[in-house]
């Protein structure tokens, strides 16, 4: 009997192991399969949460169970990363902690707030009216010296780390906040040794960033520019012209050739109409562009064309004969491609 009742006791104690093995290791134990990204919105229920970790998970079915255990009913919206070995209890505290995982938001040189208020909003939780709507709002751009076509210039192209849940005035806030760091005591000296504000420096770097996407020229375009507006001369910057021409037309489309009759356009974006530096930046410039303004190469240009023989340079001249030249070849070039807008 004494023998019986110890086998049996053996049994039990195995059985027991092995039942708080089990639940050890659907509790503890690793869960996760795959290392994935978790998109939780503020709809989402537990169920709508085990259904989404499902796919990537051995113990889907426990993922409920550790939640009720522990008095887990609500998650936190977020963006969170599944890492592989993750065990369901560490899912459940993950969740109800909200410990989300930045993601990384970047932007190039959109020319309108729209097309960058939807650019931002297919990277982050907050919706594309919500951030143009903050970005107009009326205290922030009076607090700011800016209006609604400056504040562009406080977007940095460049890539920043947010949470997915992140608000579009804390998304706003932080990108003036970046801004501002940017324009350290050796960008802002010089600036001041130019002559020039934040404001005016970005200006031109956006007329600089339209004119040539390479990084050798900038300094060169920029000087160019610096020297027009030293003499008093108007900057006849073709990418003014045509953004004047988007904005009387009301409508975004390509413009591959300026036409003498665009020249007449009435708009202070018309730098062959008006003097001087447009009333705001054209396009986001990126920091190459603003470097590139900052830290201009002197020289004694005045005119610039595309060069058809080095597609993406140009072709640079100090005197009117010399670009007159220039400008009908590469006119002759457009004639022949067929480019008639």
């Amino acid at each position: 009997m004494k023998k019986k009742l110890g086998i049996l006791a053996v049994i039990v104690i195995i059985i027991l192991s092995v039942i708080t093995y089990t639940y050890y290791q659907n509790i503890f134990g690793s869960a996760i399969n795959k290392e994935t990204e978790l998109f939780v919105y503020d709809t989402d229920d537990l169920n709508d949460i085990n259904n989404k970790i499902a796919p990537f998970s051995d113990k889907p079915d426990y993922f409920l169970w550790v939640a009720s255990k522990k008095s887990f009913s609500k998650v936190k919206p977020g963006r969170y990363i599944l890492k592989e070995g993750m065990s369901n209890n560490d899912l459940v505290n993950m969740l109800r902690i909200g410990n989300q995982s930045a993601v990384k938001v970047s932007f190039n040189n959109q020319d309108t707030l729209e097309k960058f208020a939807g650019r931002i909003a297919e990277q982050i939780a907050t919706d594309s009216t919500s951030i143009i709507t903050s970005f107009k709002n009326e205290e922030f751009l009076k607090a700011n010296n800016l209006t609604p076509k400056s504040v562009l210039q406080i977007c940095i192209p460049n890539s920043y780390q947010f949470y997915w849940t992140v608000s579009a005035d804390q998304f706003r806030d932080k990108l003036l906040l970046e801004y501002k760091r940017f324009w350290n005591k050796s960008r802002l000296a010089k600036a001041k040794a130019l002559g020039m504000t934040k404001s005016e420096v970005i200006t031109l770097a956006s007329i600089v960033q339209k004119e040539t996407a390479k990084k050798t020229e900038k300094p060169i375009v920029a000087g160019l520019y610096l020297n027009r507006l030293k003499n008093g001369w108007p900057l006849q910057a073709d990418p003014t012209v045509i953004y004047a021409i988007k904005e009387v037309k009301g409508q975004d489309f390509v413009v591959k050739r300026v036409l003498n009759v665009d020249l007449e356009i009435n708009s202070p974006y018309n730098t062959y109409k008006y003097r001087g530096l447009p009333p705001s930046l054209i396009s986001m410039p990126d920091i190459s562009s603003i470097d590139g303004v900052l830290n201009y190469k002197e020289h004694n240009y005045y005119y610039m064309c595309v060069d058809i023989d080095n597609f993406g340079y140009h072709k640079f001249a100090n005197s009117l004969a010399e670009h007159a030249r220039n400008a009908r070849e590469y006119q002759a070039w457009l004639n022949k491609q067929g480019v008639n807008r």
